[in-house]
């Protein structure tokens, strides 16, 4: 049984968000000392309370980091598997790793620094560099011939499929590009803050069709990092403390890598590949999607968030693009208001983390564009690829 409420979410911090290659020359391990430093500053906490570590997407050199901080002993360091898709769930894992007494203090983390990793924007796709520029490998032989190289063709293969069982149309994905960008219009942290229309979305490039440029996320530097620790420290600590209430991390297992696998079963081929982690995360925080007050949807691309929409049950399968059209997502006036930090699409593209990271001051009433008595927040990662995640979050 998962350890409801039992942890809490109690500092978070940030570098400012960067343009691509402009966070040099400081390092990766520098900006996530920073944000490592931040949190703690954040929580009431010292640096050397700090005793274990949760990554996701490659994780980091926990050594390195203990050594330049002067942490004095580290207890607990894991990675989650996966790319993306353990953004929420390196939460739960922070959870686990304190209820069963392998540590106290756990920091969550994600720094990007574009020009020293792999790159996974727009400009990846349309220029072919990066991480699928490798030598084939036997699985991706059986996309590659299709010229499948890039996240963003292999997602709108999910997306066109969509479209034809059920009838959506860009018109759903322009809603959540512009929803999403009206929410980055006052958040000074926002990288992209001038407001698009749908004529803009229209008339905008297609990199991958039926995916235009507005349907991809944006290639950041940056870092953000959270800790987690027990409910009972997290009473006495600077800020409210945000509970754990559920997290779940897997998925189909005929899901297989979503991305770079279009063998999928048609019955989830256009899904987000969310739908057993939703079930398993609301079975172990006790909620369904109408207790949800905020969701923070992971968004690299536009069609995924009505695809999540479905899986987490907002709406029916199918009924994702009539949802969105309708502006059930839109902050203040829809009936889930979603990434209303921009999301990755115009605030920042921190692999997930700055979802945690508003989920938290919602939570808090920190945020920004505060949704008027949040009082449970849905957090998703993934699928970038798989294994997605999910957590619970609530006051």
């Amino acid at each position: 049984m998962f350890p409801k409420d039992e942890t809490a979410v109690v500092g978070v911090g940030s570098t400012p968000y960067y343009k691509r290659g402009a966070s040099l020359p400081q390092t990766k391990i520098e900006m996530a000392c920073k944000v490592i430093l931040a949190a703690c500053e954040d929580a009431g906490l010292s640096v050397e309370d700090v005793d274990g570590f949760a990554y996701y997407s490659g994780g980091f050199d926990t050594g390195l980091i203990a050594q330049t901080l002067g942490i004095p002993e580290v207890r607990f360091t894991a990675t989650l598997t996966g790319g993306g898709g353990g953004a929420a769930g390196s939460v739960g894992l922070a959870a686990a790793a304190i209820t069963s007494g392998h540590a106290n203090v756990v920091v969550s983390l994600m720094t990007l620094q574009q020009v020293t990793g792999a790159r996974f924007g727009a400009a990846f796709a349309s220029k072919g560099g990066g991480t699928y520029s490798r030598p084939v490998t036997p699985e991706m032989d059986f996309v590659t011939p299709h010229g499948l190289f890039a996240p963003g063709q292999m997602f709108s293969m999910l997306a066109q499929r969509h479209m034809h069982l059920y009838g959506t149309r860009r018109e759903a994905f322009a809603e959540v590009a512009i929803s999403e960008r009206e929410n980055a219009v006052n958040r000074p942290t926002a990288r992209f803050r001038d407001r698009i229309t749908l004529d803009d979305y229209m008339s905008a490039r297609m990199i991958s069709d039926p995916l235009c440029l507005f349907d991809y996320t944006q290639e950041n530097d940056g870092a953000v990092a959270v800790i987690t620790t027990t409910a009972e420290r997290a009473r006495d600590l600077r800020k409210p403390p945000v509970y754990v209430s559920g997290a779940a991390n897997g998925s189909a297992g005929r899901w297989g890598q979503a991305i770079m696998w279009m063998g999928m079963p048609d019955e989830y081929f256009a899904s987000s590949g969310h739908r057993t982690v939703a079930r398993d995360v609301y079975a172990r925080a006790g909620v369904t999607a109408a207790d949800i007050d905020v969701a923070l949807l992971y968004d690299h691309f536009t069609p995924m968030v009505v695809m999540q929409l479905e899986d987490y049950g907002f709406c029916e399968v199918g009924e994702g693009g009539p949802f969105v059209e309708s502006g059930a997502i839109r902050w203040k006036t829809g009936s889930i208001p979603v990434n209303t930090h921009g999301g990755n699409l115009s605030e920042a593209y921190i692999i997930g983390m700055t979802h945690v990271k508003e989920a938290v001051e919602q939570l808090r009433g920190e945020a920004v564009n505060q949704v008027e008595n949040a009082e449970v927040a849905l957090v998703s990662g993934g699928p970038a690829p798989t294994p997605v995640s999910a957590i619970i979050l609530r006051k």
